[in-house]
C-alpha cells in the first residue's frame, strides 16, 4: 500500500499503457466500453494529479520551515 502512495504516477502510466495494448490487441470490443475505460482513464488520472500536487505541497512546506 505504500508503495501505492509514494508513485501514483508510475501505477497510472503502467496500467494505461496496459489498456491501450488491451484496445489494440482486442478489436472487438464495443466502443462503448472503449470510452467507458478512457473516461476511468481520466478520472483516475485526475486523482493522481492531485496526489501529486499534495506531495508537492508538503515537501514545499518543510522546506520552508
Amino acid at each position: 500500500m505504500e508503495f501505492i502512495k509514494t508513485h501514483p504516477a508510475r501505477i497510472y502510466a503502467i496500467v494505461v499503457a496496459g489498456l491501450a495494448l488491451v484496445v489494440h490487441y482486442v478489436p472487438d470490443l464495443p466502443s462503448a466500453a472503449i470510452l467507458a475505460l478512457a473516461a476511468a482513464v481520466l478520472g483516475v488520472g485526475e486523482a493522481v494529479q492531485r496526489t501529486e500536487d499534495g506531495k508537492t505541497a508538503a515537501a514545499g512546506e518543510g522546506a520552508a520551515e
